[in-house]
């Protein structure tokens, strides 16, 4: 990795989710870099602790693709992949941070006030100004970034809290905090056809992120060519059919499905969770589920203010 410019702010990080803390450094970056000057985000990826401890790993909330994208479009000029490994894991933070030095001579360093580097999270942000100090560049601290909750109260943002908010299906909440809709992206995938029985059919998702609490969302559906569809996704088991699995699943409103039935699966799908409508049910029958689910329809459509779908829906 070459030198990034002659007046670079660093900011390092994992920034899963690139939540609205995450962004507020990247503007302060931006501010201090200057017109001519460039940002560039540093990003562990995999979480170290895939690496250190992996049961204790945190849930993906982004891919590193998506979180790449999302750094760009908060202004890095550079998104750098810094990989866990153990030499890395292992340097002392004064070491680290010559190291990165050394690589990109950094007008400033950018992190929020919790920040911590080097062996054992030692390092602290009275560290990074003391070795900023010595090395020629500032050590910036950017404050917690607060978001207002559905019920009006305040909370800092942080990947942490974005991960127990969408576990409880509070993906509104958990909105707020990553300033946009959280969304799951992935491949669709072979599920037990259960949808086409019913007249339902859903596309069922592959993804490596963190599905929401078991229930019923209103969503948006993003297909392969960029048109955006509203959707019912449903996350669970499916109870009324003693399901063991644990899926995420989204009826597509309105889209008739792809042309060929041959490329029914294999494609990808971005799904957004705007709003919980309901917990899973098991239902006594078909009939029953049916009726609910043609509910959770109309709801998830009044949610996104849409009109009525169709009489017919096949997705």
């Amino acid at each position: 990795m070459a030198t990034v410019g002659p007046r670079t702010a660093l900011t390092i990080g994992n920034f899963d989710g690139v939540h609205i803390g995450h962004r507020a450094l990247l503007s302060r970056a931006r501010a201090i870099a200057g017109a001519g000057g460039r940002v560039a985000a540093l990003v562990f990826f995999p979480h170290p602790l895939s690496a250190l401890d992996p049961s204790r790993a945190p849930a993906l909330l982004t891919t590193l693709e998506e979180r790449t994208a999302l750094l760009r479009g908060a202004g890095a000029d550079e998104v750098v992949h810094l990989p866990p490994t153990p030499e890395t894991l292992e340097q002392s933070p004064e070491a680290f941070v010559r190291a990165v030095c050394g690589r990109y001579a950094p007008a400033a360093i950018v992190e929020g006030a919790d920040f911590r580097f080097g062996k054992g999270r030692s390092g602290d942000m009275a560290l990074l100004a003391e070795l900023g100090r010595e090395l020629g560049f500032e050590a910036v601290a950017v404050p917690e970034q607060a978001f207002t909750l559905h019920d009006l109260s305040a909370a800092p943002a942080s990947s942490t809290l974005v991960r127990w908010l969408l576990d409880h299906g509070r993906v509104r909440d958990a909105s707020a905090a990553l300033g946009r809709p959280y969304a799951m992206v992935g491949t669709v995938v072979r599920g037990d056809q259960r949808g086409r029985l019913l007249n339902m059919r859903t596309a069922n998702l592959d993804s490596p992120v963190l599905a929401p609490g078991d229930g019923v969302y209103a969503g948006v559906a993003q297909l392969p060519d960029g048109s955006r569809w509203p959707a019912a996704v449903s996350v669970g088991t499916n109870p009324t059919f003693n399901g063991r699995t644990r899926r995420a699943e989204a009826h597509v409103i309105g889209w008739t499905g792809p042309p060929d039935p041959a490329d029914e699966y294999g494609w990808p799908i971005r799904v957004e969770f705007h709003a919980w409508l309901r917990g899973q049910i098991r239902f006594d029958g078909v009939e029953p589920l049916v009726r609910q689910m043609q509910d959770d329809l109309r709801r998830a459509l009044e949610v996104l203010s849409l009109p009525p779908a169709p009489a017919a829906v096949h997705a």
